[in-house]
């Protein structure tokens, strides 16, 4: 049973408010199903879908859905189904969600497939949820099945970046690069590539050896490394000073008058308080 999306406060975003602007080049160009009337126009929705979900602006040909763009060209599928294999695919999974938390993933499948940043904490909060409970496939059939999918893009029309001002498009927001990202690619840099691994497989050279310590281990094992004393001749010099050390003489002869030590008055508990007090 999975859990319902918790409810959040949505926060008010440009895409939410009625916009007085002037068109220009910002101005996003809508992408229609309907209004197509030849190939090159199809051609033109597909280029637009690759752009908009894969953040490929010069699409591999390993990540071109032929299938779907075969349905899509024979009108057997909506767009509508059209983007939502592809964020089904095994390119979105492998290039976007393999390489974020969920809490990024949620952030930029929403810029990508809803034309919108996440209001706050709290979205992101509640749709990791529905990831973790459905996984991507259930996270993007919600998205896609929502009201404001369906009022915003309905079955015709490529997602876009809806009202942007002063920054870059959704779209060309890199996921491999992040903090998450370069922690977890060391991770599995290191993981099963200790040095012990290395030292005792008999099939690795000086060099494989090397490289399977962190270059920082080196150095801080170079500055921790103490000079190397001659422990012989050490012993030989500890050995002449105590042989050669006179020990003072602290004997005291019979007799000798002992220092003598007077009572000092200490103060007791309740020696201040007079014995004839009344409370």
């Amino acid at each position: 049973m999975s859990i319902p999306l918790l409810a959040y406060p949505p926060k008010s975003q440009n895409q939410r408010v009625e916009g007085y602007e002037v068109p220009n080049e910002d101005t996003p160009t809508m992408y229609r199903l309907n209004y197509a009337t030849s190939d090159q126009d199809i051609d033109s929705i597909i280029w637009a879908a690759y752009r908009q979900i894969f953040s490929e602006h010069l699409i591999l040909d390993s990540y071109r859905q032929n299938f779907l763009e075969s349905q899509l060209r024979n009108r057997a599928i909506t767009l509508r189904d059209f983007i939502r294999g592809l964020g089904k695919s095994d390119v979105y999974r492998t290039q976007v969600a393999d390489t974020n938390s969920n809490y990024r993933l949620v952030d930029i499948t929403l810029k990508r497939f809803l034309g919108r940043a996440a209001y706050n904490k709290d979205e992101e909060i509640a749709w990791s949820i529905v990831i973790a409970t459905k996984g991507l496939h259930g996270f993007i059939d919600d998205l896609l099945d929502s009201s404001e999918y369906l009022d915003n893009f309905g079955d015709d029309i490529v997602p876009f970046q809806r009202r942007r001002f002063g920054d870059r498009p959704f779209n060309l927001v890199n996921p491999r690069y992040n903090a998450y990202w370069r922690d977890t690619q060391n991770i599995r840099g290191i993981t099963g590539r200790s040095f012990y691994t290395a030292r005792t497989s008999g099939q690795l050279t000086t060099a494989d050896i090397r490289r399977a310590i962190p270059a920082n281990f080196f150095a801080m094992a170079g500055s921790i490394i103490t000079n190397e004393r001659n422990y012989q001749r050490s012993l030989a010099t500890a050995q002449s000073f105590v042989s050669s050390l006179e020990i003072p003489d602290t004997s005291r002869e019979i007799g000798t008058p002992q220092p003598t030590i007077k009572p000092v008055a200490v103060s007791l508990p309740y020696r201040y308080i007079p014995a004839n007090a009344k409370n």
